[in-house]
This record gives C-alpha cells, structure tokens and sequence, in this order.
C-alpha cells in the first residue's frame, strides 16, 4: 500500500523483514544463508510467497523499528538498570589471548531496563562505547509509557548523578542506587537531592552492606545474568552499520522476551 511518500512503496511488510533477521539472529546465519532458510520454510507449509534477497535485508534493516513483545505485571513497575559492551569488530578474547592483539578492536554499549516481576527486557539503548551510563538513563526511563507507575529504579553507584535522580524522581519512583565511595551531601534544593541525601545518611549510619539488603540491591544480579542471555547469540554483532546494529540488537532483545515468555515458571508461594 502507498504511504504518502514518494517512490515505489515496499514490497514486504515490516513483520516480514523482522521475521527473517529474526531467523538470521536465532541461527546465526549470514544474510544470504538467510534468504536460504526462509525460502525452505516456505516451501516446507507449502507457501508460494517471495523471499526478501539480499539487499532489500540490508537496507531495511538500517531503518526497521522492530516490535519488542513483553508482559505487563500487575502493580508498579520495578526495573533492573545495567549496561555490557559488544564487541563489531577486532579478534576474539581467546585469540587475543593467545596470539595478542592483531589491529583495531571495536565495541558498543547496549543499556538495558529489565523489569523484575517477567523478567523482560523494558527499554533498550544501543551508544558508541565511549559513552556514558547515566546519560542514558533518563532515555531508557522515556521508553516506558507514562500510563505505566514505576516502582523502583535500581542501578550500579555509575548511576549516582543529578541527572539520573532527576530523572527517576520526576517518574514517582523510587531509587536504589548505592553512593559512590567519594559521595557528599547535595545541596537539597530538589526532590532529587533530598532522596539521595537520604540515602546516604542512611548508608553511613547503617552501613552499605546493611542497606543494599535492605533495599534490596542485589537483585541487581538478574540484570547481569540477562547481559549473559544477550551474548548467547553471539558475541559480536554482525552488522556494521549503526543503525543496522541498532535493528540487530532489538531483535535479540525481542528474541529474549519471547523466551523468558515461553520458559519461565510460575512460582506459587504456599507458605
């Protein structure tokens, strides 16, 4: 169908190029080994549809917004805040090691908002590697909808910033992130600073290890479990463009949703 834009309008749907770099992501598969599969699928249901080649996958990866599924839990919404790098480019750990560094190496950071009733991923950045993690908080925090309360936002001391406060403080949530080991007072001129203030009268009063049980911190863990579940379809990325990284990316997150949806047990407490 026409889109009020000019050019021929796309042949295959979004759903459909998501479907075969989904295929591509799940089976590790370069894009034309790709085109390959989707084809022998189809033939397989006895389905005579076209199979986007090569370039059409290419290109429309770089401007793909892919459809991340994921459950919503009832009451506020608690979320897990951490970051990895990826590597694009450059040798393996093990060859690295073994053999040292042969040329240039090159990572990205993808920031993730997990939410800690489902397990799913929330919110998702995909930065250069030499960005910062509390910058790019407060986008992860807009990724949520603002019919949706969110509870608490737990994250690592690197997060200890005006600006992620703010951010988390201007959503009515509450935050669990540990001071840094040089922290001071802030001046309480905000919402913000006065929480933080808090928190870290009661750390020194307390003691950290006190309030991060307290709290309950080391839940934290699980996001760096989910880090683990994001390198299992491999431990570079395929892509070199940045938007097509991007694409790349979301799908592995849309590919995680999907199973922690399909594997996840229901646990009743009977005591």
């Amino acid at each position: 169908p026409r889109q009020g834009r000019p050019g021929r309008p796309p042949v295959f749907s979004d759903a459909a190029i998501q479907f075969c770099l989904t295929i591509k992501v799940l089976f590790k598969l370069p894009l034309r080994q790709t085109t390959g599969m989707v084809a022998s699928l189809l033939k397989m249901a006895n389905l005579d549809w076209a199979v986007p080649d090569y370039t059409t996958l290419c290109r429309r990866q770089k401007t793909l917004a892919v459809q991340i599924p994921y459950r919503r839990a009832d009451g506020p919404l608690n979320l897990l805040v951490d970051s990895t790098g990826i590597k694009f480019l450059g040798d393996g750990e093990w060859q690295a090691r073994k053999h040292g560094v042969q040329g240039r190496r090159q990572w990205r950071k993808v920031h993730l908002a997990m939410d800690t009733a489902t397990s799913d991923i929330r919110a998702v950045e995909f930065t250069p590697s030499s960005d910062g993690d509390s910058p790019v908080l407060p986008e992860l925090l807009d990724q949520i909808p603002e019919s949706e309360e969110i509870g608490t936002v737990t994250a690592d001391g690197a997060y200890d910033t005006r600006r992620c406060h703010t951010a988390i403080i201007d959503r009515q949530a509450t935050p669990i992130i540990p001071i840094r080991k040089n922290g001071r007072p802030w001046k309480a001129n905000c919402p913000a600073a006065i929480a933080r203030n808090e928190t870290l009268r009661a750390t020194r009063h307390y003691g950290r290890a006190f309030w991060k049980r307290w709290t309950g911190y080391h839940a934290r863990s699980r996001i760096e479990a989910k880090m683990r579940c994001l390198k299992i379809f491999g431990e570079r990325i395929a892509a070199r463009h940045l938007d097509s990284q991007t694409a790349e990316i979301q799908i592995r997150v849309a590919l995680m949703n999907r199973f922690s949806a399909l594997g996840t047990a229901e646990i009743i407490r009977v005591a």
